[in-house]
């Protein structure tokens, strides 16, 4: 075991993927040479030779267009979108190409072998073109995986089994975490599954939901909220698509109660998702109306960014509403 932070867990990965089977490409804007904006891809070039990890134009329709027909010719890229509100312009590669190549080919061809890396979410005083959280746009589009990882240990299992996955893969990463979480990884290669959530704390009041740098903030507000006597249930989604349903109804039968937040705007996020789905399975067993922490319904501010996102402080005051509902 090692403890490194979550940009050293995502370059392990990555490496250890290259020099397993040498299909694996890497590419994206500035990915080459010093190793992308964020430093993810860190002597991968030096490493692996500029044939299999390259820097690409600064046209994202370009490079999951690239992707798409390289994964499709029987590589396994890994394309990177610098930041995940640069994926806008790829959106029509990535839901009408690379989510539809194996359907609509009846098989024949699939670029199962593409994952798509993107930092994403606020945190960093980015402003309004370097906070999004676009998650839900995607969670609508059949024939893609999307995950995002927690924190390091997450973060290299997930990454790993994304890019073995037999479908393609949206891995969303908490930029916010990159360096500000830090935790034990094994050196060696593992996987951690993809389509399954995980109950990092057991409760019987309240059962409380996220995915990515959101478990942090649950976290702190777990912990005002036992000062009161309220006994949380916290699980990691990990998986948007596909999410797992089950492991939150089991929850939700024994807590009686939901909470789900995101950083993304509350309109249409994948909350509500959540939500429509527990009320169906779960209606007479729920105590209280399913909580909804999210972010605000505007374009994401600068100087505004604190009051924008769901903190513990907020999450908290909806814990209380449900349990005294």
């Amino acid at each position: 075991m090692a403890t490194i932070n979550m940009l050293q867990a995502i370059n392990q990965a990555l490496d250890i993927a290259m020099a397993e089977d040498e299909r694996v490409l890497c590419f994206g804007e500035d990915v080459g040479g010093f190793g992308g904006v964020f430093r993810a891809t860190s002597h991968l070039q030096e490493k692996y030779g500029k044939a299999r990890c390259f820097n690409t134009p600064l046209v994202e329709q370009g490079i999951i267009g690239f992707a798409n027909g390289l994964a499709a010719q029987g590589s396994v890229p890994v394309a990177e979108i610098q930041f995940a509100d640069y994926i806008f312009p790829a959106f029509d590669q990535i839901v009408n190409e690379t989510a539809k190549f194996r359907y609509r080919s009846g098989d024949l061809f699939n670029v199962g072998g593409l994952t798509i890396r993107a930092p994403y979410g606020g945190g960093i005083s980015g402003g309004l073109y370097h906070s999004q959280s676009p998650e839900a746009y995607f969670a609508h589009t059949p024939g893609i995986k999307i995950v995002v990882p927690r924190n390091p240990y997450e973060a290299k299992g997930l990454l790993l089994a994304a890019i073995r996955d037999p479908d393609p893969v949206l891995f969303f990463e908490p930029k916010r975490l990159y360096r500000a979480s830090v935790g034990e990884v094994p050196e060696e290669d593992y996987q951690l599954p993809i389509g399954e959530a995980e109950i990092t704390k057991e409760g019987s009041d309240i059962t409380l939901v996220g995915w990515g740098a959101q478990m942090d903030v649950i976290d702190k507000a777990v912990e005002l909220a036992e000062k009161d006597g309220i006994s949380c249930e916290v699980i990691d989604l990990r998986s948007i698509l596909p999410w797992d349903e089950d492991t939150i109804v089991e929850s939700v039968l024994k807590t009686g109660r939901l909470l789900i937040t995101h950083e993304a705007p509350r309109t249409g996020g994948f909350a509500a998702e959540i939500s429509a789905t527990i009320q169906e399975r779960c209606f007479l067993y729920l105590e209280s109306p399913i909580e909804r922490v999210t972010g605000l319904d505007t374009p994401f501010p600068l100087t505004l960014e604190k009051e924008y996102l769901p903190d513990h402080l907020k999450i908290l005051e909806a814990i209380r509403a449900s349990v005294n509902f």
